[in-house]
Formats: structure tokens, sequence, C-alpha cells
């Protein structure tokens, strides 16, 4: 509504029965100015003044409706006469009919208007740039993924002397103080794990890993507690670590150190914490490991370096992501590969249902809990048509965005046609897409030039294992300047203004920035369980010093594990089948060579 004819209906009211007095200077409804006519506060209503009209009024609505016949008028002390055009449209009526300046209303920024955001705090303590590069690496933000916000405690963990209620002191967490809630989490997670929950029934009795001595280095979540506390009810002792600096539950982790685990991590690790944590859960006097179970290869990689010696007892390795595998093949083909490796990245019960169904459910709930981004419409790019980018596609195309694919592999790159998705390269749709996500498990995909042409907003992120996919490095330089916005999301800001939105300074999103799926973790955890049992019981000469994949019937077995959740019941073959395609009826049903 225009200020004239609000003016004018204001007028047309009886003034004469309007109560209330004549506001004097100084009343506290009169609004103060200084020399330079800035009103410094706003008019504060009493309910002899206040108005009762509808508070929101639509732009040119001129109905009657807008002032009621009970309408209580605000009195004005008399004021010289403005225009009231150049006031914003925002007038009082003095008794005399002479319209009076309001107070001017203070106009909202939006987003397009340049603003100032808050910088990151700073902290003091150990700090490497080797591998977390940055200064938010160190921070200890709370998450989705975690029930505790740990940033009031600036302390590192490796300045505290903390004991359990048992007096054990052998680990080292954020706050043991958490393990309550820990706890509730883990009973939580063992609903969703079935399969675990019956190994540790089935197995429990003849303990097939009495005497085992795991050292592990994976994400430290719930999920993992089960496994952990399933591999110690067969009769391993274990001591952990964790293989992502963002992915750690610090209450999980408290809630393992109150168990009695050696447990070594918190969220929100600095480079030199992370390095520091793998040591302190290998090198320990009178304690040798004689299992490896590993995720990403850094806790290999780390015994290797410093602790080659070691590899004498060790009796095998277990490694579940690409990267880690990728590392034991090349130790094996330099041949330097000194015990058996088993590769449970590249089963089928891995591939297909963490990588493939996991990444479908997950991408999305970590978008959404890091950005609230909207998927319906956005021009998505995923680079890689693995399982992993499979997921992904599968995901956002049902949520309605547009997604393109990249890929080197011509037989995926076939997938993604027959899928529906366009195959392109990177530099012909960077300018445009709203999002980018890898999904290969290289080096270097996302490049400074890529990201110097992405759009304003672009979102960007990493689905893979490791922080190499997207060149963070290359964004650490003086003109860019990063702006934390909230837990694992950063704003990259260039010198023109543009932003994009990083997600987990390019490490894994769903692990760093949300959860996962229990019921997934539940099949590949059995089969890590599984792969740890296979190799500290073989005899001698069955493995030797090579990478292996896992038994066809221990994928069977995992999968058969999982079954009953679902009230599923399986076929079986008759002797005549069975004979008919050369079979047992028991299994294996598939040779290895079969691709699912």
């Amino acid at each position: 509504m225009s200020v004239q004819v609000l003016a004018a209906k204001m007028a047309e009211v009886e003034l004469k029965d309007v109560p209330g007095k004549e506001l004097t200077p100084e009343s506290p409804l009169t609004p103060k100015t200084d020399d330079k006519g800035i009103v410094e506060n706003e008019p504060k209503a009493t309910s002899a003044t206040t108005p009762t009209m509808e508070p929101i009024v639509k732009t040119g609505d001129t109905s009657p409706g807008f002032l009621t016949p009970n309408t209580k008028m605000p009195q004005a002390s008399a004021m010289k006469r403005t225009d009231p055009q150049q006031n914003g449209g925002e007038a009082f009526v003095n008794r005399d009919g002479t319209v009076a300046e309001a107070p001017r209303l203070k106009k909202i920024q939006f987003a397009d208007q340049k603003q100032e955001f808050n910088k990151r705090p700073t902290k003091i303590g150990r700090r490497s740039l080797s591998r977390s590069i940055s200064q938010s690496s160190t921070d200890s933000y709370g998450s989705a993924a975690s029930y505790t916000d740990s940033s009031d405690d600036e302390t590192s963990p490796r300045d505290k002397q903390q004991k359990n209620s048992k007096g054990n002191g052998d680990f080292c967490i954020k706050n043991i103080k958490q393990a309550d809630f820990g706890r509730r989490e883990i009973e939580i997670a063992e609903q969703e794990m079935p399969a675990l929950m019956a190994l540790r029934k089935r197995a429990q009795g003849e303990k097939p890993l009495a005497g085992a001595k795991v050292v592990g280095c994976t994400h430290i979540t719930a999920q993992t507690a089960v496994l952990m506390e399933t591999l110690t009810a067969l009769g391993a002792q274990c001591r952990w670590a964790a293989c992502n600096i963002y992915s750690t539950q610090n209450e999980v982790a408290a809630a393992l150190a109150e168990g009695g685990f050696s447990v070594f991590a918190w969220k929100g690790e600095s480079e030199d914490d992370f390095w520091w944590c793998i040591d302190r859960c290998v090198n320990l006097e009178g304690w040798q490991p004689n299992m490896i179970l590993d995720d990403g290869g850094d806790l290999t990689h780390w015994i290797y370096k410093k602790y080659p010696n070691m590899f004498k007892k060790i009796k095998g390795i277990v490694e579940e992501s690409v990267t880690g595998v990728h590392r034991l093949y090349q130790l094996s083909k330099a041949g330097k590969l000194c015990v058996p490796a088993m590769n449970v990245n590249d089963s089928v019960t891995k591939q297909k249902f963490d990588n493939l169904y996991c990444c479908r459910e997950s991408i999305l709930d970590g978008l959404k809990r890091t950005t609230d981004v909207m998927f319906g419409g956005k021009q998505v790019v995923v680079c890689g048509y693995g399982e992993v980018g499979k997921g992904c596609c599968a995901a956002l195309k049902a949520m309605g965005s547009i997604v393109y694919v990249t890929e080197i592999d011509p037989i995926c790159a076939l997938q993604a046609c027959m899928d529906g998705f366009r195959l392109v390269k990177l530099n012909e749709v960077i300018r445009q897409v709203d999002i980018v996500i890898t999904c290969t498990g290289n080096k270097n995909v996302v490049v400074r030039e890529y990201l110097d042409r992405m759009k304003n907003g672009c979102i960007v992120c990493n689905m893979g294992h490791s922080n190499t996919e997207i060149d963070v490095a290359s964004l650490r330089t003086p003109e860019l300047t990063w702006e934390r916005v909230r837990s694992q999301v950063d704003h990259v800001i260039w010198p023109d203004g543009k932003r994009i939105v990083l997600l987990a300074e390019g490490r894994l999103l769903n692990l760093s920035c949300s959860t996962v799926p229990t019921f997934v973790l539940s099949i590949t955890a059995t089969t890590q369980a599984l792969a740890l049992i296979e190799l500290y019981n073989a005899p001698e000469g069955r493995y030797k010093q090579d990478v292996y994949l896992l038994p066809k019937k221990m994928d069977e077995y995992v999968a058969s594990l999982h079954l009953p959740t679902f009230d599923a019941h399986l076929t079986e073959l008759s002797d005549e089948q069975a004979k008919y395609l050369g079979l047992n009826k028991n299994g294996p049903f598939k040779p290895n060579y079969y691709r699912y």
C-alpha cells in the first residue's frame, strides 16, 4: 500500500473517538533523531496506542479491511512536515491532519549483497599441513555423525590424563564421560547388524580368534564398535585407531574405552594427531599384533615404514578400501608384500552392498545435512561410474536431478549411457553444474583449473575414500578466502566474490558429514570378521605372500546371515538340478568369474 493511500484512509477515521494523549518530546514513544536526522530508536507501543491491524499487507493492497473501525491510532508529536515518499513510505498523522515522518526501518540485506562472515577461530596446538592441510582440519566440531559438540573443550586429548572406571588409561579419546551415550548408540547399531550378532552366538563357543591380536585402523563408529566387540567375543585382543580425522564418533570411542578397548581417536584430529594415534596403537611394549584390519592402507604403510620387523609375526592383512587394495597390489607387484592379504573391497558383499546401496542412500544424507540443498532440477556431475558412482547417480536421478557422468572405462561408460546418464568430459559441463561429486579413487580429478571455472555457489564433495580426488591444496593460496560456514562446510571465495561450497575439505562425505546405513555396514563388517578368521586359521602354505579375494562360499554365507531379517526363504536345488548345473547343492552357486 502506498503512503498516500495509507494517509488518506487514516484521515478518514474519526480521530476524536481515538483515546490517548498527545506525545511529548520526553515520551518514550517519541522517535529521537540526531543532528543528521537519523532515527536512533523506534517507538515502543503501549496497550493504548497499539493499532489492531493485520500484520502482513501485500504491496498494492487498497482494501478497506486494512484498518478496522476499532483501530487505535499512534499519536505523534508535532514535527516538521516532510514528504513521505522521501522517507521510505512511512508516516504518522497528527491530530491536525499533517503527516509526520516515522522512524526509518532497517532494510534487510539479501544474500546477493556483500556480507562479512566470521573468521574461523584459530587454535594453538600441534599442527601439520602434510595431510590435513588446513587450520579447520584441527578444529573439533560437532556434526550429525556425533552426539556431542566438543568444540567447547579446546584441550588436545593428547594432553589429558584419562582413565576409565576400572582405572585403565591405555586409550586416548575426547571425553570418557560420554561413554553412556556411546553405549546406547552401540545398542541401537546391534539391532541392525544381525549377522555379526549371529556370528557371536555361533562361534563364541569355539573362539576361532583365540590368541589373535588385531590392530585396526577404520572409521570408529557405533557399527565398528559392534565389530570390535564381536572380534573380542571370538577370542581376539583389539587395539584401534581411526582412518579418517572427521568420522570418529567421540561418544562411541568413549564407550569402547570404558569397555576396556585401547582406542586412540577423536573427531577433528590434526595430521600429527592422526599418525600419533596410529603409532600409539601399534607401538606398545610387550604387545605384538599378528593381524591387521585396515581401511585405506595407512596402518599397513606405517608399520612398513616404522616397524617392518613386526611383519615376521603378522599372519595377514584384511583391507577394505579401493585405495588400500591398490597399495597392496603395488607392494605385491614390487615383491615387498611379506604377508598374505585379503582384498575385502572387491568381494561381492562389499562391492554390491557397501559401495552401491550404502552410497545410494548416504550421498543424499550427507548433502542434505551440510547444505540443505534441494536436488530437484539441479545439474550434477558424478566423476566415476563404479559401484559408488552408480549408487550416487541412481539416488540423484530419483530425486529429479539432471545427472552427468565422467568415466575412463568404456564398459562403465556404456553402463552409464544405458542407465540414462549423459557421458561427458568434466571440462564440458564444469561451468554449468550445481554439484560436483568425485567417486574415482584417483588423484587430481578436480584440479584448480576446474575449480576456477565453476559457477558461483557450486557444491564440491568427494565420495571416495581418500582426500586426493579434489585438489584442495591448490585452494590454499593468498588470493582465496576460506570461511567456515558450519561443521565440515567451507566457503572458498575468489577475489571477484565467486564462492564454492567445499564439504569435509575433500574427504569422504558420508562418514565425515553424516552417517551410513547400519544394515549395510553389517554386511561389510561380517565379511571383515570372516576374512580375519580365514587368514588367522589358514594352515601353513594355503596363502602365499600375495593379495587374495574372499572365497565365494564366504560371500554367500555372509549374505545368507542377513536374509532372515527380510523373512526371505531360499529355494533349494534338487539333486537332479544340482547335477544338471554341475553345482554342489550347498554352494558356491556361481564361479569366481561371475559378475553380479
